[in-house]
């Protein structure tokens, strides 16, 4: 058997749900028959692509380097039908394409874009990589996309991208196991932490460097392993491992979130999108595409409210008097612009 396109789009189905039953739905095809699909698909390439678990299915470390490969075909792909259809004039509506790194903020955003825009198909792409999203918006496949910068470690932003700062610096915390000597701790110092391993994803683009200069500058030098963060999720809790994570991240079962002492981890939040000089005009026939400001002004709405609901991203911010606890002091929901916690946009 030779893979085809819609092997790739099965296998990339499969990863960003989760679940066998889910991506069969999505795909509109019976769970038996995707999962005899994957089953020979592994047997074409000569290897298992998802471990398949209690929780879900998730990608080994085959099918991680396959997936990386094969998103960008199945994006290319699809902008070549959606071109296609724009130029035979078939296109069925409006198209709205974004994208974004993990964040718990994406749930809220991609709802209230829906609510904003009801006859527009809105479609997301996540991907680890940030710079792979700012390639996928240089080259039209996405409209705009959700990225965060690990301080440190520049993101390569294609000429024709330009950022707009949603948040300058958003401290990262640290998810250990609750068994751990610091977890009762209401804040955690690095030195509390220097006998354990880390854990990082290699594919976040800067964040092992990030995280290894940041031990270094605090005269430490643990082991830092490298694997994604679903896995780490439960090496944390079994007590293998520590790992940064994000502020809005939740604790689960034999697993919290702290913050870091000083914040020494902080990662840039930025929505990219092209400029509006950068080229003709979309391949997805998306008026709505251009409005970027309305793109913005529903993720910062969608960030603030996941913000103010993690307890523990909620009390460092109380502590340290951030522009987070005056806005939701004065409305609830409300954009962040204009008062002082995004910047201006970042030119590319």
């Amino acid at each position: 058997m030779e893979l085809e396109v819609r092997h790739l789009r099965a296998l990339c189905a499969i990863a960003d749900t989760g679940s066998l039953r889910k991506a069969a739905r999505q795909l509109g095809m019976s769970q038996p028959s995707l999962t005899t699909q994957l089953r020979r698909i592994e047997n074409t390439v000569g290897g298992r692509l998802f471990s398949r678990e209690v929780t879900g299915s998730r990608p080994t470390p085959l099918g991680r380097s396959l997936l990386n490969r094969a998103r960008p075909i199945v994006a290319d792909m699809n902008a070549l039908v959606s071109e296609v259809r724009l130029e035979v004039g078939q296109a069925a509506g409006e198209a709205l394409r974004i994208g974004s790194t993990g964040s718990r903020a994406v749930v809220g955003w991609l709802r209230r874009l829906r609510v904003r825009f009801p006859d527009t198909d809105t479609t997301i792409h996540m991907d680890v990589s940030a710079n792979a999203l700012l390639e996928m918006v240089a080259a039209r496949q996405l409209d705009a996309a959700f990225v965060h910068e690990v301080e440190g470690a520049p993101l390569r932003v294609p000429e024709g991208v330009r950022r707009r700062v949603l948040l300058a610096r958003e401290p990262q915390f640290v998810a250990l196991a609750e068994t751990h000597p610091a977890a009762d701790a209401p804040v955690v110092r690095l030195t509390d932490l220097a006998d354990d391993q880390w854990m990082v994803d290699p594919a976040g683009d800067g964040e092992g460097p990030g995280l290894r200069r940041v031990l270094t500058a605090a005269g430490l030098n643990p082991r830092v392993v490298y694997g994604d963060y679903l896995t780490a999720a439960d090496l944390v809790a079994s007590g293998e491992v520590v790992a940064p994570c994000q502020p809005t991240a939740r604790s689960r079962p034999g697993m919290v979130v702290r913050p870091l002492h000083g914040d020494p981890l902080t990662v840039g939040l930025y929505l990219a999108s092209r400029a509006p000089d950068a080229g003709a005009p979309d391949a997805g026939g998306a008026a709505v595409s251009a409005d970027v400001d309305a793109l913005f002004a529903d993720l910062e709405t969608a960030y603030l409210e996941i913000a103010w609901a993690s307890d523990a991203y909620r009390q460092w911010l109380l502590r340290n008097d951030s522009p987070l606890v005056r806005i939701r002091d004065a409305r609830t929901p409300v954009p962040l612009s204009g008062i002082g916690l995004a910047g201006p946009s970042d030119g590319a």
